[in-house]
């Protein structure tokens, strides 16, 4: 089998360990919280804010910066460098006795993140071009199959085996994706960058082909993160105030948050390959056009099945967007640079994690539940409107550069 096949096997198993591993702390993080000794409902919600988004807030600001390392260092090291450091940082907040702890902990789990993004660079570095919307796609589905399994099996193990063992046997997993990527990956001769050639930020963009369609990714990047979140947050209480008399609201609400990653599993592949036959930014623009009408149409639901049904319709297409910004931003930068593309583009992803259930709580306080939905909508529609523009500037820029060959 080809080096790069065994690469993209071995690094799937690790992105859903690691994806498996975060997950499946988030559900009972609140519960923790106050098994910690927050005892009040207002500092419940903040402190489990906060303890939530110090992750990805330290993230986005340190994501370039371990992009960087990649390039000139190797991805496998910042691989191993990141699964240890989370089993590490995950392992200490089992012991923790207050909620300090707890905020700091997670705070350096954000310093050691990293492990997909750089995964993702791995693999782009290695598969023939022709085949990257293909293996970014079916990598993709590694972390999806972690963030379905997780909260499932968090929530199981919370309640049969105690909320601290669940950090244990997470570590444990993240231990296991350490042991898949330095046993079974092999990076193989690349050039690396040395400290003194390393580039400036500005640099960096001076040497990309179409900059300006670079940041349009970038930000479509946190779109689709802040257009997955921002429904989080009421996502429960809207089911609950569509079916007052159910008595299993959890389980629905678990359900109906899980299914678009059922779809998204089934889809990733196959518009990958799609996009690597008829134009990966086809694909990503018309993914996006379709979350427009889904995330309109959940505005106007009278039955959590409704909601349902749309949420899984939205899967296929949720399942083919990242990949895409991946695929394009592999297709538009060098491998020079590839790493520490990545990492701002990770940086836009965690802003995104941050800003959606930041949005949806507000805009349910001013306006009520339905209008999340119609503001999602709007955000991912202005989203396009910008991505559309940016690549028709990429194509007049094209067709000048090949006048001017011609001539």
């Amino acid at each position: 089998m080809e080096s790069w096949k065994v690469n993209l096997i071995s690094v799937w198993f690790g992105c859903f360990f690691t994806g498996l591993a975060i997950s499946q702390i988030l559900p009972f993080l609140p519960l923790y919280v106050s098994q910690l000794g927050v005892s009040s409902h207002e500092a419940l919600s903040m402190w489990s804010g906060l303890v939530f988004s110090v992750t990805f807030l330290v993230s986005a600001i340190v994501s370039p910066m371990w992009g960087s390392l990649a390039d000139r260092k190797g991805r496998k090291l910042m691989l191993l460098r990141a699964s240890l450091g989370m089993a590490i940082a995950i392992l200490l907040q089992a012991f923790a006795t207050n909620v300090w702890q707890l905020f700091l902990l997670r705070a350096l789990m954000g310093l050691t993140s990293g492990y997909i993004p750089n995964a993702m660079a791995l693999v782009a570095s290695q598969v023939p071009r022709e085949r990257s919307g293909w293996a970014i796609s079916t990598l993709s589905t590694a972390q999806i199959s972690g963030v379905i399994g997780g909260p499932l099996m968090g929530g199981f193990l919370a309640d049969h085996v105690g909320l601290r063992a669940v950090f244990v046997i997470t570590a444990v997993l993240l231990v296991i994706s350490f042991l898949v990527t330095l046993f079974l990956i092999k990076e193989g001769a690349r050039p690396t960058v040395s400290k003194a050639e390393r580039l400036s930020g500005k640099a960096v963009f001076a040497s990309l082909p179409y900059p300006g369609l670079m940041i349009s990714l970038f930000v479509t990047t946190m779109v689709i993160q802040l257009c997955n979140g921002s429904v989080g947050p009421i996502l429960a209480l809207f089911i609950q105030s569509m079916a007052p008399e159910s008595n299993n609201i959890a389980f629905l609400s678990g359900m109906i948050a899980a299914v678009p990653g059922i779809s998204a599993l089934m889809s990733a592949p196959r518009l990958g390959k799609l996009g690597d036959r008829i134009g990966t930014g086809r694909i990503l623009m018309a993914t996006l056009i379709v979350a427009v009408v889904l995330f309109f149409a959940m505005s106007f639901v009278t039955t959590p099945l409704q909601l349902g049904v749309l949420r899984f319709l939205l899967g296929f297409a949720d399942g083919a967007m990242l990949p895409a910004v991946q695929t394009l931003l592999i297709k538009y930068s060098s491998d020079r640079v590839t790493g520490r593309i990545f990492g701002y583009n990770q940086s836009f992803m965690y802003l995104g994690n941050v800003a959606g259930p930041l949005m949806g709580a507000a805009v349910s306080a001013m306006a009520g539940f339905r209008w999340v939905f119609a503001a999602t909508a709007v955000v991912v529609l202005v989203n396009i409107l910008q991505l559309a523009w940016a690549m028709r500037q990429r194509r007049l820029r094209e067709a000048r550069t090949q006048a001017a060959k011609r001539l």
